[in-house]
């Protein structure tokens, strides 16, 4: 069987932030067959319709999740790890998105790594992102006291006012994040979601009450510029014995299911809300994927190639 794919590739190495000149559409006929031909189209997680196979474990018009393209096709190979999907009664963008890898991140770093008490103090950064908005929802079914940070006033208002936040700043409004955060929190953080790294990190390093915890999840202000790059004060992580953890979604697999039954009961029960910004269309892609550095985004950033 032999179709027109389009998809997309990097045209050139991305310097500092990414610009839509580094990518380019390209189309290419490509054969879907056991046979797997070239195709240097770019992988992300997602969901997908099976097509055709020659996998008996898969069956043409399957529903799967893993590593696809960015593309309409992808010939899948043997070592390619993919899942059969049953959707539960819920979107695929949800799949996609919260109830996938972004989901796992939350759920992990925040009850694995920072282990959360009720009424604990928590603070995150970039907390309207795919993976900040849902530590934040995760808090606020725990009884903690909850402030996030995000890049404007729309995204304030939305923690706000439709994820339960206790409080959220705009940082582009914030001079001084040290004296941000201590009018945020008088009396203390005990634990720091972090999702952009920088000046932030060491803002709510100085902020924290002993033993407080910090899962390093992400440094989007550190991915593009050089120069941002964190220096806590040792002094304040030896002395408040403060721990800081980076962590990676393959370190935490085994929680998986625990956090799939979790979010699908609170999902359903109306107690965590699902935040999504969805783009429709291969050619989207690129502009999708450099919202994500602009802070455009709100809620997880998908891509739609076909409907459900």
């Amino acid at each position: 069987m032999e179709v027109s794919n389009k998809y997309i590739t990097i045209k050139t190495q991305i310097e500092r932030a990414p610009k839509e000149t580094d990518f380019e559409l390209k189309t290419a006929a490509i054969t879907l067959s056991i046979e797997p031909g070239s195709n240097d189209a770019i992988d992300a997680f997602g969901v997908a319709k099976v097509v055709v196979s020659g996998n008996p474990e898969f069956q043409k018009d399957e529903l799967v999740v893993g590593s696809i393209s960015w593309g309409e096709y992808k010939l899948v190979k043997g070592g390619d790890r993919f899942r059969k999907l049953d959707p539960m009664g819920f979107p695929l963008s949800y799949h996609a998105g919260m109830l996938g890898y972004s989901g796992l991140a939350a759920y992990s770093g925040f009850f694995e790594i920072c282990k959360p008490r009720k009424g604990e103090k928590v603070f995150v950064s970039g907390a309207s992102g795919s993976v900040g908005n849902l530590v934040g929802q995760f808090a606020k079914l725990l009884g903690c006291y909850l402030v996030g940070s995000v890049g404007n006033n729309e995204k304030v208002a939305i923690l706000k006012k439709k994820l339960g936040f206790d409080d959220a700043f705009n940082y582009k409004e914030e001079p001084d994040y040290k004296a941000a955060l201590k009018r945020y929190f008088p009396d203390g953080i005990d634990i720091y979601f972090d999702n952009v790294g920088g000046e932030m990190l060491e803002a709510a390093v100085a902020n924290m009450n002993l033993l407080g915890r910090v899962a390093a999840c992400g440094a989007i202000a550190e991915y593009t510029d050089a120069t941002k790059r964190a220096a806590p004060s040792m002094l304040d992580v030896v002395y408040k014995r403060i721990k800081i953890q980076g962590f990676l979604i393959s370190d935490h697999m085994n929680l998986y299911a625990d956090f799939i039954s979790m979010a699908s009961e609170h999902l359903l029960n109306g107690k965590i809300q699902p935040l999504e910004d969805i783009s429709n269309g291969v050619e989207s892609i690129p502009s999708a994927f450099i919202e994500l550095f602009q802070g455009d985004n709100i809620g997880k950033k998908i891509v739609r190639i076909a409907e459900d």
